[in-house]
């Protein structure tokens, strides 16, 4: 039953955009364990992902690679095939016209027949890749540079509560009475 549920909701919802299964097989207050910015909560939020995938890949296409279910919980990977031929909101980005695989995962948790609790996962970077959307060397040099010049702001704000990384470190060394 959670394996047919489970394809459903990825051949249904996500590759033909019967976004009416979400209502049947998606709990009103599903827990996404990895909602992306900006996603609104529960069934929602559920759709509103589909919803943004399929306009940016309509002639989006999926096959389950793999199915495992307990009873409780339903596990399944799957690839996408897809041409980009609208624009990709959750990146702010234009079509790019170029076809794209991209393969996921997600662990369902079933709640009395509906989906009640997802953890998922999405090869995010070898999409980006297929559409030709690498950041050059030397602007990931620069974002690297600044997520390092805002860490280590974050921990020297923290440093007055509590003592920082600094001070973490000195405690890890002292000795145990």
């Amino acid at each position: 039953m959670l394996k047919t549920m489970y394809l459903r909701w990825l051949l249904e919802e996500w590759g033909q955009g019967n976004y009416a299964v979400a209502e049947e097989l998606i709990a009103e207050d599903l827990v996404d364990h990895n909602r992306l910015p900006g996603q609104p909560a529960g069934r929602a939020g559920e759709v509103w992902t589909a919803r943004m995938i399929r306009r940016a890949f309509p002639d989006a296409t999926f096959e389950a690679d793999v199915l495992i279910s307990d009873g409780e919980y339903v596990i399944g990977r799957w690839t996408m095939t897809a041409t980009n031929t609208g624009a990709f909101d959750l990146f702010g980005l234009p079509p790019t016209g170029r076809p794209v695989t991209m393969t996921g995962q997600e662990i369902f948790r079933v709640r009395d027949g509906q989906f009640a609790e997802v953890w998922h996962q999405e090869d995010v970077g070898g999409m980006l890749c297929a559409l030709g959307l690498e950041p050059p060397p030397f602007m990931m040099r620069l974002a690297a540079r600044r997520s390092a010049r805002q860490y280590r702001r974050h921990v020297a704000g923290r440093r007055g509560v509590g003592g920082g990384l600094a001070e973490a470190q000195r405690r890890a060394q002292a000795p145990v009475d």
